[in-house]
């Protein structure tokens, strides 16, 4: 089966659906509402089931190229004690890949590097869809119009398409946390690949890049909407007492380098990821906290998935009906368990609870630490029957 695909999104999810669509023989465009491919943001984690997503879709190993492994790190306190310790090789052995960290931009331009520049439609915005036919969708786009046998939703978390399809669904929820983050201007000394630092209400992490950069975050407890005149002295007052290497790590930064968002979820699971002939993927779908780094993992594996139900399915109604049974489960799943995360790691504020749990922390085993990870990543990627 091939046809005619609109993917609306032209993140990390849209990019790797238009990948399996056009590998299974379809003919895609991806039309990104923004003017200007500035590849923004800061970096990201992928775990084994990310990697294995990209490597069902063929570019696998064109992003272990730019990215690095997670070898070594873990979980500290802001004092520097460590509460558990990362062990990269025993996730490798386990899972056949190491964790990698990699810059969003450098994973943008993999991406987009496996579609023609023909696919991707740059300054369009797409609000709505029609479908009032039964067997097409009609997208309008500035007084024009694509049709498609199929349409998929990768507009986000703020996703219109989603309204559009669920009114009644109430969209994302403020989490409670914001998130401050950059990477840094030029190399800094680390001793680990990542790390996360838990204090009261407030989490501070770095993923180290191939080119000796970094990425660094900090989420905090906060109201949505509040943000500092100036966020990188924000983040010295807040951070600049915790241990190495985090006060090296802001310094390395420029002041216009840090982004700030608050985080949204999609608190409320949604009843479907179809509707006709439209597929929602990604944040559109299941938007979750970063808690577990399995946001982007989880798009990866709802466009590897979305392929393989295609190629293999007779028609796009069946196709999206697998699709929707093998992916909503799962990825509702992981976004509660990444809101468990978050409530008993960074959001927590009571010192009796902090103390508890940093207690229970350092008490595990190490093998605790590699099957919490192995819980979310150890995912099976379909196999994609390639067009001839």
């Amino acid at each position: 089966m091939g046809g005619r695909a609109v993917v609306v999104g032209g993140g990390i999810g849209g990019l790797a659906a238009a990948i399996g669509l056009r590998l299974i023989g379809w003919e895609v465009t991806v039309v990104e509402r923004a003017r200007v491919l500035a590849d923004v943001g800061a970096g990201i984690s992928l775990h084994a089931n990310g990697l294995r997503a990209l490597d069902a879709l063929g570019v696998g190993e064109a992003v272990r190229a730019v990215a690095r492994p997670q070898y070594t790190g873990g979980t500290r306190t802001p004092d520097g004690r460590w509460l558990a310790r990362m062990d990269g090789a025993a996730l490798e052995r386990a899972l056949g890949t190491p964790i990698v960290g990699i810059p969003r931009a450098a994973l943008h331009r993999v991406l987009r590097a496996a579609l023609p520049p023909e696919c991707l439609l740059v300054g369009a915005e797409v609000s709505s869809v029609d479908r009032s036919h039964p067997t097409r969708v009609r997208v309008p786009l500035d007084g024009d119009a694509l049709d498609a046998d199929l349409v998929v939703a990768a507009d986000g978390v703020g996703s219109r398409l989603r309204t559009q399809l669920f009114p009644r669904h109430p969209g994302p929820a403020y989490s409670g946390s914001t998130v401050l983050r950059a990477v840094t201007e030029h190399p800094v000394a680390l001793r680990t690949d990542f790390e996360l630092t838990w204090g009261k209400g407030a989490e501070f992490g770095h993923i180290a890049f191939a080119d000796g950069r970094a990425e660094w975050h900090a989420v905090v407890n906060s109201p949505a909407g509040v943000r500092p005149a100036d966020a990188l002295a924000a983040m010295r007052r807040r951070f600049g007492g915790w241990h190495a290497p985090i006060p090296a790590l802001l310094e390395a930064t420029r002041p216009d380098a840090v982004l700030h968002h608050d985080i949204h979820e999609l608190a409320t699971p949604l009843p479907a990821f179809t509707a006709g002939r439209i597929a929602l993927l990604g944040d559109a779908a299941h938007a979750m906290t970063p808690n577990l780094g399995q946001g982007a993992c989880q798009a990866l594996e709802d466009a590897a998935t979305l392929a393989a139900a295609l190629a293999t399915e007779p028609t796009v109604p069946a196709a999206l009906s697998r699709y929707d049974t093998e992916r909503r489960p799962r990825s509702q799943s992981v976004a509660r368990a990444a809101r468990r995360a978050g409530r008993m790691g960074q959001q927590l504020t009571h010192p009796l609870a902090i103390a508890v749990r940093n207690t229970a922390l350092r008490l595990a085993p190490s093998r605790a630490t590699v099957q919490a990870v192995l819980r979310h990543g150890d995912w099976a990627p379909p196999r994609l029957p390639l067009a001839r």
